[in-house]
């Protein structure tokens, strides 16, 4: 019988900032280092740092993509899922994650945390929207995945 891993989700911005790249990298990676498969929209921007992180430290990244072309995923993907839903794939994504960390974004990132909270998942906001009702906020990808694995009870360091 197979083990079920712990799956978070990175959402964020498709047009990053260095500083967001570099904390959605780190983001990845330690989501990794924890034995736990990211997923993520799977294209550019955040999605992209965040799976090179993951990948780069030897994790899982599933890549829940809005076209339907496996291809159009990021080099990092290792999962591609093809939904040709556009934008209602956010759904498929945040249903998919037990927690998630929002890094920068625009619209499309805040529909993600609007249906995060909606559903109830943890959330943690790195440097993203401000002012979300009962959403920790940190600027620190480490303590975002503290945070994250804290609230899913999983308090284990790597």
């Amino acid at each position: 019988m197979a083990v079920q891993r712990l799956i978070i989700g990175v959402i964020g911005a498709g047009d990053a900032s260095p500083s967001g790249l570099e904390k959605a990298y780190q983001v990845g990676r330690l989501i990794a280092l924890r034995g736990a498969v990211l997923v993520c929209g799977g294209l550019g921007g955040i999605m992209e740092a965040a799976s090179r992180g993951c990948f780069e430290a030897g994790g899982e990244v599933i890549g829940i993509l809005p076209g339907d072309k496996a291809a159009s995923a990021n080099p990092f993907i290792t999962h591609p899922i093809v939904t040709a839903m556009g934008h209602a794939r956010n759904v498929i994504l945040v249903q998919t994650a037990a927690a998630l960390i929002a890094i920068e974004g625009g619209y499309g990132t805040l529909s993600e945390i609007a249906i995060a909270r909606k559903l109830d998942k943890p959330l943690v906001l790195l440097d993203s929207w401000p002012d979300i009702d009962n959403t920790l906020t940190t600027d620190a990808p480490q303590q975002a995945v503290i945070t994250i694995f804290s609230l899913l009870g999983r308090n284990l360091q790597p």
